[in-house]
C-alpha cells in the first residue's frame, strides 16, 4: 500500500504548467513545510516536502492555494529518476496529490486574531471542561 497523509503550510504559491499534447493537462508542484513531531536540538522543525497534483486537482491548487495556508493532502509516493546534463543520476521524491483539503478557516489565515483557546503542538484544541456530559449530543 502506498498512502501518505499530510498536513502543512504553502511554502510559497504552487507553480502551474501545461503538459504537452491533444488535451493539455495542468500539473502544480508546492512544497509543504510539515511540523516535526518531536524536536531535536539543532535539528529543523519542520520538513518540506515537494507534492504535485495533476488534472482537476492541479487546477484547484492553481486557483485556491495561496503562500502559508493550512492544506492537508491525501496521495501516494512517486519516485522518479533522470539523467542531467553531465549523464548523472538524478533522483526526485514527490507526494502525488489525489485529494486535496483546506486545513484552517478561511478567517484564521486573514490576519484575524487568535481563538481564545491555545492550540497545542499537534493542532488540536483542548476541551471545554465547562460543558457537562449530560449537555452532549451523543449520551
Amino acid at each position: 500500500m502506498n498512502k501518505v497523509i499530510l498536513m502543512g503550510r504553502l511554502t510559497k504559491d504552487p507553480e502551474v504548467r501545461y503538459s504537452q499534447g491533444k488535451e493539455p493537462l495542468v500539473v502544480a508542484r508546492y512544497t509543504l513545510a510539515v511540523n516535526r513531531r518531536f524536536k531535536r536540538q539543532g535539528e529543523p522543525d519542520a520538513d518540506f516536502i515537494n507534492c504535485v497534483s495533476f488534472g482537476k486537482a492541479g487546477e484547484f491548487a492553481e486557483r485556491y492555494f495561496k503562500k502559508g495556508q493550512m492544506v492537508s493532502i491525501v496521495g501516494r509516493l512517486q519516485v522518479r529518476s533522470w539523467d542531467d546534463n553531465e549523464g548523472k543520476k538524478r533522483w526526485s521524491t514527490d507526494v502525488v496529490a489525489e485529494e486535496q483539503y483546506f486545513a484552517e478557516s478561511k478567517n484564521s489565515n486573514a490576519g484575524n486574531p487568535a481563538p481564545a483557546k491555545q492550540e497545542s503542538e499537534d493542532g488540536f484544541y483542548p476541551i471545554d471542561e465547562s460543558i457537562e456530559d449530560d449537555d452532549l449530543p451523543f449520551n
